[in-house]
C-alpha cells in the first residue's frame, strides 16, 4: 500500500497502479467444475485419478492449446513457436526433454 501511495504522490495521481483485472483461469477445471481436494495425513491431494486430468498434463495441454484458443492456428502443431511439433514428431528439436515428459505426462 505504501508503494502505491508513493508512486501516486510522485506522479500526482490517485487510484490503483494496476487497473486492469487479471485474466486468471482455472486450468484444472473440467467443464467449469473445480476438482475436489481432500486432506490425507496433513497433505492436500486432488480427487482425480485419470492421468489426462493430472496437473502436469493439464498445464502441458493448456500451454500448447493457447495459439489454438486465440485463433492463430487450427491445431497446436501448426504453431511455429510451439514445442508441440517436437513432442508429436513434426520437428527434430533439441530443446524438449522427452524423458521428463514421459515421466510426468500421459505421453
Amino acid at each position: 500500500m505504501a508503494y502505491a501511495k508513493a508512486i501516486n504522490k510522485q506522479r500526482k495521481r490517485t487510484g490503483k497502479l494496476f487497473k486492469e483485472a487479471t485474466k486468471a483461469e482455472c486450468i484444472s477445471c473440467q467443464d467449469g467444475i473445480t476438482p475436489s481436494f481432500y486432506s490425507d495425513g496433513g497433505i492436500t491431494k486432488i480427487n482425480i485419478k485419470a492421468p489426462e486430468k493430472q496437473y502436469p498434463q493439464i498445464c502441458f495441454d493448456y500451454i500448447h492449446q493457447n495459439p489454438v484458443k486465440a485463433g492463430f492456428v487450427k491445431t497446436d502443431v501448426d504453431w511455429e513457436f510451439s514445442s508441440a511439433r517436437d513432442y508429436f514428431g513434426g520437428r527434430k528439436g533439441t530443446l524438449v526433454d522427452f524423458d521428463m515428459a514421459k515421466k510426468y505426462l500421459d505421453f
